[in-house]
């Protein structure tokens, strides 16, 4: 059989580029150098720009891959975004503020090529899991300079819009049967040190000390049965935020755990479109 169809073009070819490095730093105790690597989903349209949202994986801060949920950033790139997936150091390689100066780094290096791959650098957005959600609340509040290290600082790193995926937001409401306990607890790993024996300065580095009245808009997503990371760590930093005036949305989902498959459903994408559609 034979067929012939007419075909209007209405949208533009989309490119995906697998490991990207944006930044390098100091490994193996300082004596090598690594690559940070991102993978992005790009329009090849040179007739616009369009917002970016990066994606930050979570993993207890132990574990993380980039790439895992391509599938679902690409369909943010059908929509009309670009989408970056950023590596960042893990607890094993590095303490904190590591994990967010590599968060940072790649802001700017997606704002210092924002001509290469059609990205509009006034609209940037950031979303993340777990860790990767306590990564995107630091990324959306932090602006301290000693945050912004390596390459292009020429460029900023602030973002115009948040959605923390099932945040951990403040480390003193992980409980614990004793200090020896938490000390092997991921946020513990994370800073280097006990943090129940060092609340003043594990508090220091949770979202919650960052909040102010020029935050960008929050989505914060959470499930109410999350036994991993509390659903009261959502609502924390959701109540700080609205207490200065910040733009802010809490969507609970009924019934959902930490990680749950009910945040792969296309209803929760379609907020997710409609936040950063409406944000960016």
């Amino acid at each position: 059989m034979r067929k012939t169809i007419q075909v209007e073009v209405r949208e533009p070819q989309y490119s995906v580029t697998t490991n990207l490095t944006f930044a390098q730093v100091d490994a193996w105790f300082g004596h090598t150098r690594q690559d940070l690597k991102m993978d992005l989903i790009y329009p090849e349209d040179s007739t616009k720009d369009y917002p970016c949202i990066v994606w930050i994986c979570g993993g207890a801060w132990k574990s993380m891959d980039k790439s895992a949920h391509l599938a679902y950033l690409s369909g943010l790139a059908r929509e009309g975004f670009v989408a970056a997936s950023v590596q960042y150091r893990t607890s094993n390689e590095a303490q904190f503020p590591a994990q967010l100066q590599d968060v940072k780094a790649a802001i700017r290096y997606l704002r210092a090529h924002a001509g290469r791959y059609h990205i509009n650098a006034e609209k940037i957005g950031v979303m993340g899991e777990s860790a990767g959600g306590y990564l995107t609340c630091m990324a959306a509040l932090a602006k301290d300079p000693v945050y912004d290290v390596g390459e292009y600082l020429e460029y900023s790193s602030e973002v115009q819009a948040a959605c923390p995926w099932y945040p951990p937001t403040d480390f003193r409401g992980f409980h614990y049967e004793s200090a020896e306990q938490c000390a092997a607890s991921p946020e513990s790993l994370l800073m280097g040190k006990n943090v129940m024996r060092n609340q003043e300065e594990g508090l220091a580095a949770c979202p919650v000390s960052f909040v102010t009245k020029d935050a960008p808009p929050f989505l914060i997503i959470h499930g109410e049965e999350d036994h991993t990371v509390p659903f009261s760590q959502g609502v924390l930093i959701y109540e700080e935020l609205e207490k200065v005036g910040c733009d802010v949305t809490l969507l609970a989902i009924e019934g959902a755990d930490h990680a749950d498959l009910r945040f792969f459903q296309r209803e929760i994408w379609q907020e997710i479109t409609k936040f950063f559609k409406e944000k960016l």
